[in-house]
C-alpha cells in the first residue's frame, strides 16, 4: 500500500507539501529555561524557618529535660525515699489500719501513699470513652461531609464542628458539670453523678473536631479515580466509601486517632471538673475517677518546693511525656505499615 493512500484525504495537502530544508551550516541556539537569582529576602527567611523548627525541638528537649531534673529525686534523694518507692507506687502495699495490701493515693495523710494504679486506671478509663465515642463520631462525620452533605448543609455542619476545638476547655467542662452530669445521672441512674462516663462524654466534645478534620481532608485526598472506577465496576457509594475510600484514607484515619487519643491523655481541665476526682481502683465506668493531669492540675499548686510530693507530682507529669511520646511514636508505626500496605495494593 503506498503512502499516498494511507495518509486521510484531508491530511493529504499537508503531506504534499514540498519540505524545506535548513542549510548545512546552520546553527539552531539551543538555550535553557533562564536561571533567576533568588530575591534578597529569601535567605533570611530560609534561616528564620529552619531556627523556628530548631526552636521547637529544643523546647521538647528543654521540657523533657526541667521534667527528669525534678522528678531525679525519686531516685537520688534518700529523703524522698523515705517517703516513697518504686515498688509502693506500683504495687500493692499494706498500710497500716488495712486489712489487705491496696494501692492507695493518699499524698497527705499521716502516712503519705501514692499509689499510682488509681490514676492510672481512671485516666485510662475516661480516654477510652472519649474515644469510643469520638473516634466514630469524628470518622462518621467526615464520610458525611465528603459524600453525602450537599450544599447548605455541607456549609453548615463542617464549620461547626471544626468551631468546637475553639471552645474553651473549661466551658466544656463547666458544661458537664452542671448540665451533662445531671441528664446522664437521670438517665442511666449512676450512683455517682461525676464519673468517667460525664467526663468521657463531655472530652469527645474536644476530641471530635480533631478527628474529624484530619479524617476528612485523609477522605478528600483520595484520588477520584478511585471513586471512578468503584462506580464504574457498579459498586454503590456505600461499597465503595467501605471497601476503597476508607482503607486508601486508612493511614490518615489512624493518625487522626492516635492525636486525638493524645490530646484525651492530656487533657486537664474537663476531666478536673467533671470526673469526681476521686481516686478508686475500678474498671466500672459509672464510678468517679482522677486522672494523671487533673492530679497535677490540683495538687502541685499548694504542695511544698522539693518534698517527695513535689518529686511524685514531676514523675506523673514524666509519665504522661513518656506515654504520649511511646504513643505517638507507634501510631506513627502504624501509618507507616497502613501506607505501606496501601501502595502494595
Amino acid at each position: 500500500m503506498s503512502t499516498q493512500n494511507s495518509i486521510p484525504m484531508p491530511l493529504q495537502h499537508i503531506a504534499n507539501r514540498p519540505r524545506r530544508e535548513l542549510p548545512e551550516d546552520t546553527q539552531v541556539p539551543t538555550r535553557g529555561l533562564p536561571i533567576r537569582q533568588p530575591p534578597k529576602w529569601h535567605a533570611p527567611l530560609e534561616w528564620l524557618v529552619r531556627a523556628m523548627a530548631m526552636i521547637a525541638v529544643l523546647a521538647i528537649v528543654l521540657i523533657f529535660g526541667f521534667l527528669v531534673k525534678s522528678a531525679l529525686p525519686m531516685w537520688t534523694s534518700a529523703e524522698v525515699r523515705k517517703e516513697v518507692t518504686q515498688a509502693q507506687m506500683w504495687f500493692a502495699t499494706l498500710w497500716p489500719g488495712y486489712d489487705a495490701p491496696q494501692n492507695v493515693w493518699q499524698p497527705v495523710s499521716e502516712i503519705p501513699k501514692f499509689g499510682l494504679w488509681p490514676l492510672v486506671t481512671g485516666t485510662l478509663k475516661s480516654t477510652i470513652v472519649s474515644m469510643a465515642i469520638a473516634g466514630p463520631m469524628g470518622v462518621g462525620a467526615a464520610v458525611f461531609v465528603a459524600f453525602y452533605a450537599r450544599g447548605r448543609t455541607q456549609e453548615i455542619l463542617k464549620p461547626t464542628l471544626e468551631l468546637l476545638a475553639g471552645i474553651p476547655s473549661f466551658v466544656l467542662g463547666f458544661f458537664a458539670l452542671i448540665s451533662l452530669a445531671t441528664w446522664l445521672q437521670d438517665t442511666f441512674g449512676f450512683d455517682s453523678r461525676l464519673n468517667a462516663i460525664v467526663s468521657g462524654v463531655a472530652l469527645s466534645l474536644a476530641i471530635v473536631p480533631v478527628v474529624f478534620t484530619i479524617s476528612e481532608e485523609a477522605i478528600r485526598a483520595v484520588p477520584a479515580t478511585y471513586v471512578e472506577a468503584s462506580t464504574a465496576l457498579g459498586a454503590a457509594k456505600w461499597q465503595t466509601i467501605l471497601k476503597v475510600v476508607l482503607p486508601t484514607a486508612a493511614p490518615g484515619i489512624a493518625s487522626a486517632i492516635a492525636l486525638g487519643f493524645g490530646r484525651a491523655v492530656g487533657e486537664t481541665m474537663v476531666v478536673l471538673m467533671a470526673s469526681g476526682n476521686a481516686a478508686i481502683t475500678s474498671w466500672n465506668p459509672a464510678d468517679s475517677v482522677r486522672t494523671l493531669s487533673a492530679t497535677i492540675a490540683s495538687e502541685l499548686g499548694e504542695v511544698v518546693f522539693g518534698s517527695a510530693h513535689y518529686a511524685v507530682l514531676f514523675y506523673l507529669g514524666l509519665l504522661l511525656f513518656v506515654f504520649t511520646s511511646v504513643l505517638n511514636l507507634l501510631g506513627g508505626r502504624v501509618i507507616d505499615a497502613q501506607k505501606a500496605k496501601v501502595k502494595s495494593r
